[in-house]
């Protein structure tokens, strides 16, 4: 395995790929914008140590639409919004994120797997940049592509405010 990690910043809302302790890529990103916390139902962005757990998606295309993170076969388009105003869209990739700290953001009330935090994409005309998402850390398509190529189970996540 690379020594690869990733590195979250809520106030930010940016992400970094670190490889050793050199910055090799920084994307935008859109987290929750009720802010940062754990707890089970509050739509907040958890903190803190995290490892990917799950990586859904590979050879999907670009925009492609998951729910239950199952493909649905639909690409997400301006008229599949328009019909669907209150779909929380996930695209292109799902990137499953695990809490490594007992009582904090694993376990319990708290648990982010649990919670189904994801790094995944969203549409196109959505800002990034801007707390917006609920809980997930959103990223622009190409860019979330991209992340999922470098990254492998057990690579580590760390969500800084």
């Amino acid at each position: 395995m690379r020594s690869l990690r990733v590195r979250i910043s809520l106030r930010r809302q940016q992400l970094e790929v670190l490889e050793e302790a050199r910055v090799t890529a920084c994307y935008s990103v859109s987290t929750s914008a009720k802010g940062a916390g754990e707890q089970v139902g509050s739509e907040q962005t958890p903190r803190g140590a995290h490892e990917v757990r799950e990586l859904i998606g590979e050879g999907a295309p670009s925009g492609a639409v998951f729910v239950g993170r199952c493909l649905t076969g639909e690409t997400c388009t301006r008229e599949l919004r328009a019909a669907n105003p209150h779909r929380d869209w996930i695209l292109s990739r799902v990137i499953w994120l695990s809490g490594l700290e007992t009582g904090r953001n694993a376990g319990g009330e708290v648990d982010t797997y649990d919670r189904y935090i994801y790094i995944h994409g969203t549409p196109d005309d959505e800002p990034v940049g801007e707390p917006r998402s609920h809980g997930c850390i959103r990223m622009r398509n190409e860019d979330v592509i991209e992340l999922f190529e470098l990254l492998e189970i057990g690579t580590l996540v760390q969500i800084d405010e």
